[in-house]
Parts: structure tokens; C-alpha cells; sequence
């Protein structure tokens, strides 16, 4: 895959784009990052990227020109590859699970971060997604950027270690993930459940899909109404409906 990043502070992405699984994957040639400054594509003598709001307002808006000129380079260097655009906007649909892996289904994406008080409109006919990170506002795109990057990266194949791992993860299978354990067997009186020691696989994926379940209905009840049943699923969520109603 191949990423793109236009923004004001390239800098920004130096620490987090070159450590931890997103280097790895650069390593073994499984990703491409490229990071530019589109200030260097302003045609103004003085390269300024922004200007004051026709009619008046708050801030300044980011001009149309460099943003166009820098995604035109960004096509030009590879004109044959059909590119995912990313605008990172507050008002933008809001990223999760589902669209990091679309995404990375993509041979090429492109993230546009933003500053100061927004966008000069016209930049929205450029991208192909306007995207926020959540329900508040940052003082740039570049952080939401590195957090969609790295949530799509780790779904590529071969960058995990473990592929099935990204498959299990909250959210990929509709659920939040069941509890998990490590070694010692107990720790100052907390034991881990028998279930898992006992070394019978079919009792233990049952124990897994009933533990999502309960997670989910206590921290996130609002997933299970896109969550499509089965005859199990509905058996295992009757009886912790009927436990947590007994507690």
C-alpha cells in the first residue's frame, strides 16, 4: 500500500510513522509513506496557504490552490492507481472499525489534514471522504491522520505477526473483545477462569463468544442492534440477560 499525506507539519509524523508495526511495515516494503508540505506548492510568492473568509468570520480558511497543486503531483507521480482522498474534517463522517477496513483494501490513499479555522469549500471536490476521528475538534488533521493510518496499516496482510489477531479484534467481529489471561495461573487471589486451563477448545470458544457478549451488553449495548444473531449468540445473551438481572 501506498499513503500520501499532505499537511503543514510534516515533522509531526517523523516518531510515529517510522516505530513500532507501521516501521516494520515499511521495512519489509508492505508500505509506502510519503509526507508533504503543501505550502510548498503555493503559487504566493510568500507561500502562504491560507486566507481571510469571503464574508467575513472567525479564522483563516486553507486555500484551494496548494492543496490542488500537491494532489496533482501526488496523481501525476502515479496517474494509473485510483486513490482513496481523506479529508480529515470534524464534520466529517466519523471513523471506525468498518472503515479502516475498507481502506485497507486500497492501493493508495491520500490524507489531506487541515488547520486553522477550516477549508476553502472548493477543497472538498477534490477527495473522495471527509473523515473525523471523533465528536471534538483538534488543533489539526496530523494526529487524527496517524490514528486512521495506523488502525488501516495493521489490517494489511502480513504485518501482524498474527493476521487472525486484527480478525478477532473489538469491533471486527460486531463485539467487543472477551476478557483474556496470561501467566501466573493466580495472582493474589485472582485466578484465571478453569475454562481456559482445561485445554477442551470447543468449551473454551464458547466461553469467548458468551464473555464478548457480556462485554458488549455491559459497555457498548448500543452494537448489538447491528448485530445479527445466531441461534447461539441469542442462547448465550437469554442467559446473561437472566444473570445480570440476578446480581
Amino acid at each position: 500500500m501506498k499513503i500520501d499525506v499532505l499537511t503543514l507539519f510534516p515533522k509531526m509524523f517523523e516518531g510515529p510513522m517510522g516505530e513500532s508495526i507501521i516501521g516494520k511495515a515499511v521495512d519489509k516494503g508492505l508500505l509506502d509513506i510519503n509526507v508533504s508540505n503543501f505550502r510548498e506548492y503555493s503559487d504566493n510568492k510568500h507561500q502562504t496557504v491560507d486566507d481571510y473568509p469571503y464574508g467575513g468570520g472567525a479564522g483563516m480558511l486553507l486555500k484551494v490552490q496548494p492543496i490542488y497543486d500537491n494532489l496533482k503531483a501526488i496523481d501525476e507521480a502515479n496517474p494509473t492507481v485510483k486513490k482513496r482522498v481523506i479529508l480529515l474534517d470534524p464534520a466529517g463522517k466519523q471513523f471506525n472499525q468498518a472503515m479502516a477496513e475498507e481502506f485497507s483494501q486500497e492501493e493508495q490513499l491520500v490524507f489531506i489534514c487541515g488547520h486553522y479555522e477550516g477549508y476553502d469549500e472548493r477543497i472538498r471536490t477534490l477527495v473522495t471522504d471527509e473523515v473525523s476521528l471523533g465528536d471534538y475538534v483538534l488543533t489539526g488533521g496530523e494526529l487524527g491522520a496517524m490514528v486512521m493510518i495506523d488502525a488501516t496499516v495493521r489490517l494489511l496482510p502480513d504485518v501482524l505477526g498474527n493476521q487472525t489477531s486484527a480478525q478477532t479484534d473489538s469491533y471486527s467481529t460486531g463485539l467487543l473483545e472477551h476478557p483474556q489471561y496470561t501467566r501466573p495461573a493466580e495472582f493474589k487471589g485472582m485466578k484465571v477462569p478453569d475454562v481456559l486451563t482445561n485445554g477442551n477448545h470447543k468449551l473454551i470458544e464458547e466461553w469467548q463468544l458468551k464473555e464478548s457478549l457480556r462485554r458488549t451488553v455491559q459497555r457498548r449495548p448500543d452494537l448489538l442492534a447491528d448485530l445479527e444473531l445466531t441461534p447461539q449468540m441469542a442462547k448465550f445473551l437469554a442467559e446473561i440477560q437472566q444473570e445480570e438481572a440476578e446480581q
